[in-house]
C-alpha cells in the first residue's frame, strides 16, 4: 500500500511516499481501508506532535474509511462498516484505528466531511465543553477562526448557544464564515483587537478565548477576557513560545488558563471523551447542523502541495486528501 512518512528536524519537515505492507490489526483495533484523511496544522509544527527530531513516522492523524477487518475482541464494529477516527498513519491506503477512537459515519455524510471530524471536533469539544465550560449566551473569541480548529470552534460554539467573535487576517475569509453563524469578524493579523472585542461585548469581554495562534496574541487575549474568563491555548503556529502574563489582571478577574494537547496523554485519556462526544455532538453532525468546512480536496500524492497551501494560510476550514483504492 501507499503511505506517507514524515521526518522533522531543524531544517524543516521531510515527506516521503512509500510502498509498505498492509498492517494487521492487534487487540482492540480495526483495519480500515481509508477513503479520505484530513490535514492538521499542528502535526507539522515542531513540539506539537509526538515525533522526536530526526525520527520518521507515518503521517496523518485523522480520517475515515471502511472496516476491512477487526481483532476478535472488538465489539460494535464489523467489516464493511463506515467509520472515522483519530489514528496514526492516516495518510495511507490502510490504517489501524483503535476501537476506543472509532465512530460510525452517519448515513449521507461524505467521506471528505467525515475525515475532518475526529481530531478537529474532538479538540473543539475539549476546548469548549470539557475544559472551557462554555454556556449559552456567553461570548466566545476565536483567534484564526478560518483555520480547521477555528471553524470547528465556531460551529460548536453556535450549537451551544454562544455568541462568537473571530479574528482573521482576511476579510474575505470572515465573510465566508458568516453563514456558519459568526457574529463578529475582526480582520487583523496584529495583536490589536481587544478594544473591538470589548466594544462588541458591551465592555464585558470574552468568556472563553481560543488561542490557536500562539504567544504573539497572548497578552492581547488577556486584555479581552471577562471576569472569570477562560483561555485555551491550542497552538503556536506563530512560533512564539513565550509571552508576558499580566498577573494583576489574571488575579483580579479570576482568569483560568489551560492548554489543549494530546502530546502527553495516554491512549485511555485521549479516548475518554469519545462516548460523550458521540452522544452530544454527533446528533448535530448527523442532522447537518454542524458540518466540516471543506476548503479543498486533493489527491493523496499531493500531500506536499496540500501542506504548502495550509502553511500559506490560504485555506478556510479543512484540506482533505482523497485516498486511492488500488492497493
Amino acid at each position: 500500500m501507499q503511505s506517507w512518512f514524515m521526518r522533522m528536524d531543524d531544517a524543516g519537515t521531510t515527506l516521503e511516499l512509500r510502498d509498505v505492507p498492509v498492517p494487521a490489526p492487534g487487540p482492540g483495533q480495526l483495519l480500515v481501508r481509508m477513503q479520505a484523511a484530513a490535514l492538521n496544522r499542528g502535526e507539522f509544527v515542531p513540539g506539537h506532535g509526538l515525533t522526536k527530531a530526526g525520527a520518521w513516522k507515518a503521517a496523518g492523524g485523522e480520517g475515515a474509511g471502511i472496516v476491512e477487518a477487526a481483532w476478535p475482541d472488538v465489539s460494535g464494529f464489523k467489516a464493511g462498516d463506515r467509520v472515522m477516527g483519530r489514528c496514526p498513519g492516516a495518510f495511507s491506503q490502510y490504517a489501524l484505528v483503535d476501537q476506543a477512537e472509532s465512530m460510525h459515519v452517519p448515513d449521507g455524510l461524505a467521506w471528505e466531511e467525515a475525515a475532518g471530524i475526529p481530531m478537529t471536533f474532538l479538540v473543539g469539544f475539549d476546548m469548549l465543553v470539557l475544559q472551557g465550560r462554555l454556556k449559552a449566551g456567553e461570548w466566545l473569541l476565536v483567534n484564526a477562526v478560518s483555520s480547521g480548529v477555528g471553524v470547528a470552534a465556531l460551529q460548536l460554539g453556535k450549537a451551544l448557544g454562544a455568541k462568537v467573535i473571530g479574528t482573521s487576517g482576511s476579510q474575505e475569509k470572515l465573510d465566508a464564515l458568516k453563514p456558519l453563524g459568526l457574529d463578529v469578524g475582526i480582520a487583523t493579523r496584529e495583536p490589536d483587537f481587544a478594544a473591538r472585542v470589548l466594544e462588541a461585548t458591551g465592555g464585558k469581554g470574552a468568556d472563553l478565548v481560543i488561542n490557536a495562534v500562539g504567544g504573539s496574541v497572548f497578552a492581547e487575549n488577556i486584555r479581552c477576557m471577562a471576569f472569570e474568563g477562560r483561555m485555551a491555548t491550542v497552538g503556536y503556529v506563530d512560533g512564539v513560545l513565550h509571552a508576558d502574563l499580566d498577573l494583576e489582571t489574571q488575579h483580579a478577574r479570576r482568569l483560568t488558563l489551560f492548554g489543549v494537547s494530546n502530546k502527553l496523554r495516554t491512549k485511555q485519556q485521549r479516548s475518554a471523551a469519545v462516548p460523550r462526544f458521540v452522544a452530544e455532538v454527533m446528533p448535530h453532525i448527523a442532522a447537518g447542523r454542524i458540518r466540516t468546512q471543506v476548503d479543498r480536496v486533493m489527491e493523496l500524492a499531493e500531500l506536499p502541495q496540500a501542506k504548502a497551501r495550509m502553511e500559506a494560510g490560504s485555506h478556510v476550514g479543512k484540506i482533505i486528501l482523497r485516498i486511492p483504492q488500488s492497493a
